[in-house]
């Protein structure tokens, strides 16, 4: 498998899927020059007509994707940043979400939104916010939330090529990392999640920028004998309802790791889901890890005071073995 970068991973998925379908088009800000470098080269290669630079104005280019989908096309729709999304909320909540169901299957809506979101690094509260889980109770869209360059690309091509408006979640951090991709054609389906390590002692569910630091403290552990397991929705609507059981099922013990808020966030609807479907499978109360309910602060120390990380999803493991 060859080696590559997130970014350039979705510049695969992105390139791989225009050349194979002349529907896939691109549009949203700053989509010519590739400003974060995953659509950078795609205007030389397909031209204005299909890489279309938008005005600042998400509203106006999420509603003309909405449009452009129901026209037979099948846009990709760049959310720059995912806090923009409050832009466009009407559009994709109250028009993607509910088109096809309103129009009883008459109105395909093929549909792809991409958007950066997460702390890169002193971004501030306006650019560092996860927000997917505000889009978890919005029957009608699916949210993919990918974990590394081969889960984006995979996942992002089956996002492409559903018929039903797909969310998708690139971290900004993850846009420095690398990883093995399978070369040629290669689709992951949506609603299935991955075990990224095997283990037996404890469970650490943890949802796109947290599965590496996941495996970094699974490998902390095991140095002292202690298995744990690693499990990746990849998707969180829809949900691997079994895959996430059988994960809880096969060690008893459970910690949630989310860089979204604690209240309100995905991993208490994950919580939830466990209690009320694998209540019998637990040996310990679950433990969740995500960031605290204030927004994203600029200053690096308070930054990392908020966040989730390596050492706040041990203590969390450590808690639930004890």
């Amino acid at each position: 498998m060859a080696v590559i970068g997130f970014i350039e991973a979705i510049k695969q998925a992105l390139m791989e899927e225009m050349e194979r379908d002349p529907n896939v088009f691109v549009m949203g800000e700053d989509v010519k020059l590739g400003a974060f470098g995953a659509t950078r080269g795609l205007f030389e290669k397909f031209g204005a007509a299909r890489v279309r630079n938008t005005p600042i104005s998400e509203a106006g280019f999420a509603g003309a994707g909405i449009g452009a989908a129901m026209a037979g096309m099948r846009p990709v729709v760049e959310i720059e940043f995912a806090s923009f999304f409050y832009c466009c909320y009407d559009q994709v909540c109250n028009q993607a979400a509910k088109l096809r169901y309103m129009s009883g299957g008459q109105a395909r809506l093929p549909l792809t939104f991409r958007a950066l979101y997460g702390a890169a690094g002193s971004a501030a509260a306006q650019h560092s916010e996860v927000v997917y889980p505000q889009f978890l109770g919005i029957p009608g869209l699916k949210v993919v939330v990918p974990s590394g360059a081969a889960e984006v690309k995979g996942l992002l091509k089956a996002a492409i090529r559903d018929d039903n408006p797909v969310l998708v979640f690139e971290h900004a951090r993850l846009g420095f990392t690398v990883g093995e991709v399978p070369e040629g054609e290669y689709v992951l389906p949506l609603g299935r999640g991955a075990v990224k390590r095997e283990g037996s002692d404890a469970t650490i569910v943890a949802i796109g920028a947290m599965v590496p630091k996941a495996l970094t403290v699974a490998e902390e552990f095991a140095k002292d004998g202690i298995s744990l397991e690693v499990w990746d929705p990849q998707t969180l609507v829809p949900l691997d309802e079994d895959g996430l059981l059988a994960a809880v099922a096969k060690t008893g013990r459970v910690v949630i790791a989310d860089e979204g808020h604690l209240r309100g966030g995905a991993s208490g609807d994950l919580a939830a889901i466990i209690i009320d479907k694998g209540f019998d499978y637990l040996n310990a109360p679950i433990k969740r890890v995500a960031a605290l309910d204030v927004p994203i602060p600029f200053s690096p120390p308070l930054e990392n005071y908020v966040l989730p990380d390596e050492g706040k999803i041990k203590a969390a493991v450590q808690e639930i073995l004890a």
